[in-house]
């Protein structure tokens, strides 16, 4: 690995939100980390459902914000909901002009659908459930075209350089070994955190890292307790496993138990398009019953089924189950983190050069439950509103900073560590067992010396264990209610290794981009 590569700007990693970026900063200079080959692990790429936008007839921004606040139990930033609902169009118009073949109407106009907790349809997909694929295919492309990007693929970072409180760069790891990529700017855009459970639909290599990084380095997270579990995750055994899109239930697939019984109408008077979590739990509580759920799609799909959610019947056939003629077996797993590095409205952290954006950063946007199909938009958004700060921004020196690497963690604890963070910091979690969760956590990092999943898993339990309430995403059996105050989370490294709660948002509104050198 070439060791101490310069560059302006330095993106760590390659999915939506940091491709978007770095196409966006042209003509300034940036390296792109891509820890796989460019496409092919981003979560962005394994994208269903498409990208919410208020395009259609009777919709507004406000309506796709009042939908994006309501979904997110009271912890959404109303101004950050604005915000993204606002440029929605835009960031549209950008995939257009990439060539995303976007699905249309016989008049020529885009097609919407309608998904969870949104009130109008406004979800663009392409060819049913083809969305992130297509759109990644396309971004992957322009990369690959601009002159000012230069990509560095199999690499990833393992540690933030610091150089008297300002982020410098990364230490790296590629094929030839360590390295060091030195940076006046760094941007964080490595995903979330799903490898950390037992069953996600998450790459298993989505452990956090950049929460564990970025906490290590002195910045502040927030929100880490709060995880999405999507309610149809494909149940036959994989790892990661297939999910089956939420469209299916905005089409009219019911989930349906052991006896055949439609039972969501049970939980929730919205049924099937009740908000993600609610749908999790009636999921997870059927199944802990005994009484199993099935999304059955014969009636809403049927034989049109290979055509228009192609992904979906393609990973059911490879198991054997046909989804024209048989119900889906289905289970939550992890799937999106609400939590991430805290960022202002213009993707800056509590860290001298260092942004975040995508999964791994935490904006306001998600609340407790980020609403279906926001999570593209949110990285298009705070990718393009980074790319414009760090162009109007006066560069950073390049500066010579330090870090040391992280052991990594080995097989046999990283297969524990995924099998108790599902037990006891998933759909459902008490006091008891999130105690217990943290104990394990801290006496492994003590015996493997700091791993960062181990680092972010234990930020992640510990949020869960000082929330003593039930909201969104985060539902503890033992305090089932919801304080009548919502406050977001937020922490702060406490000494080497100790964690402190901070009473407030540590970065105030910003009402205009801010200079590199504030």
């Amino acid at each position: 690995m070439t060791d101490a590569l310069g560059s302006d700007v330095l993106v760590i990693g390659a999915g939506l939100a940091g491709l978007s970026l770095a196409l966006r900063l042209a003509p300034r200079p940036c390296i792109v980390l891509s820890p796989a080959p460019l496409g092919q692990a981003a979560a962005s790429a394994w994208a269903q459902g498409g990208v919410a936008a208020p395009l259609g007839r009777g919709d507004s921004v406000a309506l796709h914000a009042a939908d994006t606040i309501a979904a997110g139990a009271g912890l959404v930033d109303p101004e950050i909901a604005a915000l993204i609902a606002q440029d929605a169009a835009a960031r549209i118009d950008d995939l257009l002009a990439l060539g995303v073949p976007f699905d249309r109407e016989t008049d020529g106009s885009l097609s919407l659908s309608q998904e969870a907790a949104h009130s109008k349809p406004r979800v663009v997909r392409v060819a049913g459930d083809l969305a992130g694929r297509s759109i990644m295919r396309a971004l992957a492309s322009a990369v690959r075209r601009a002159e000012h990007i230069t990509l560095l693929e199999g690499v990833r970072a393992v540690a933030l350089l610091e150089h008297d409180g300002v982020i410098a760069g990364a230490l790296v790891r590629g094929p030839r070994g360590d390295g060091v990529v030195r940076a006046r700017e760094t941007v964080l855009a490595t995903g979330g955190i799903g490898g950390l459970f037992r069953v996600t639909t998450n790459p298993r290599e989505a452990r956090g890292a950049a929460i564990a990084q970025a906490f290590r380095a002195g910045a502040v997270v927030g929100d880490l307790e709060f995880v999405q579990f999507h309610p149809t995750a494909i149940d036959i055994g994989a790892d990661p496993t297939p999910l089956a899109t939420e469209a299916l239930r905005g089409e009219g697939a019911r989930l349906v138990n052991t006896d055949g019984e439609p039972f969501m109408a049970r939980y929730d008077d919205a049924a099937e398009l009740a908000p993600r979590d609610v749908v999790a739990r009636a999921v997870h509580s059927e199944r802990s019953a005994g009484r199993g759920a099935w999304l059955d799609c014969r009636a809403s799909v049927g034989a049109a089924f290979p055509e228009r959610f192609p992904t979906v019947f393609s990973a059911c056939m490879s198991a054997g189950i046909d989804p024209r003629l048989q119900p889906i077996p289905v289970a939550p797993a992890a799937h999106y983190h609400m939590g991430g590095v805290v960022t202002d409205r213009w993707g800056a952290t509590t860290l001298a050069g260092l942004s975040a954006c995508g999964e791994c950063a935490s904006t306001g946007a998600n609340g407790a439950n980020r609403l279906a199909s926001n999570s593209l938009l949110e990285s298009m958004v705070f990718g393009a509103r980074i790319a414009e700060r760090l162009r109007d921004a006066t560069p950073l020196p390049l500066r010579v900073g330090h870090a040391q690497a992280p052991p990594q963690i080995d097989v046999a604890t990283l297969d524990a560590l995924r099998e108790r963070m599902s037990r006891d910091c998933g759909v459902v979690r008490d006091g008891a067992g999130l105690t217990g969760l943290v104990d394990w956590i801290t006496a492994a990092e003590q015996t493997a010396g700091g791993p960062s999943a181990l680092m972010a898993a234990r930020l992640i339990a510990t949020a869960a264990l000082q929330r003593r309430e039930s909201r969104g995403g985060h539902w503890r059996s033992d305090h089932p209610a919801t304080d009548p105050i919502g406050r977001r989370s937020f922490m702060a490294r406490d000494g080497q290794q100790g964690i402190r709660f901070l009473d407030r948002d540590p970065l105030p509104p910003q009402p205009r981009p801010r200079s590199a050198t504030a």
